[in-house]
């Protein structure tokens, strides 16, 4: 067992349990927006961020996301100081920023955020958490979904921005979205989950049902040359 203190309180934990499960197993709030408990700790929002002194020496402080540091030995973790609550606030400030979903509106008002001072310009209700694309991956197992560009222009989309093959549109990704990024409507059809931006029609291979990449040939020349002098 692992012995520690959360504000001020002694806690004993099993080995390999986190912060976040041990505030959580002993009735102590953390908040979380990328956590779920049947997926594996991801560390995205940092909302769930307390501070941490090991072994007591409250000079070594600092700051470290509950929901992926270990409980250790001897810890002293406090999840209510001012450090920590200026840290969340502004996260969910910039989350604000970044989207329009009533979900984390809330959340921010909770957190304290009077003023939004940080704004895109084309916010969506999408917050890349990662929680639908881990879903995908760790629960269903067919990564239909993942994360793709960097920056601002980061979004989910399937691989190469092509409807996947392998989306057998159990509607998984939607139902765990914080945010409602994913509608349930979006499940009906023959085009899979997620919407794609391309415009490639789809071909599946006849032996094991993928979808066939290979380029396609133009076998008539002079029709094609008719087609682009058109």
């Amino acid at each position: 067992m692992i012995h520690l203190t959360i504000n001020g309180r002694p806690i004993e934990v099993a080995e390999g349990r986190t912060i976040l499960e041990a505030c959580r197993e002993h009735g102590v709030p953390v908040p979380t927006l990328c956590y779920h408990p049947a997926l594996e700790p991801y560390g995205a929002c940092r909302l769930c961020m307390v501070e941490v002194s090991a072994g007591g020496d409250r000079s070594r402080r600092r700051l470290v996301a509950a929901c992926t540091h270990p409980c250790e030995e001897g810890a002293v973790v406090e999840t209510d100081t001012d450090v920590v609550q200026r840290s969340r606030r502004l996260t969910a400030e910039l989350l604000a920023g970044t989207t329009h979903a009533p979900e984390i509106m809330v959340l921010a008002e909770e957190m304290g955020v009077s003023e939004v001072r940080y704004t895109l310009p084309d916010a969506d209700t999408c917050i890349l958490c990662g929680l639908c694309v881990r879903a995908c991956r760790e629960i269903v197992g067919v990564s239909a979904i993942s994360l793709i560009r960097r920056g601002i222009a980061k979004k989910v989309s399937p691989p190469f921005q092509i409807a996947s093959a392998t989306c057998i549109g159990c509607g998984t990704c939607v139902l765990i979205c914080p945010t409602g990024a994913l509608k349930l409507s979006d499940v009906t059809g023959y085009r899979g989950v997620h919407p794609s931006d391309s415009d490639y029609a789809r071909v599946y291979c006849r032996v094991c049902g993928d979808a066939d990449l290979r380029p396609h040939f133009v076998e008539d020349v002079e029709t094609l040359l008719v087609k682009d002098e058109g």
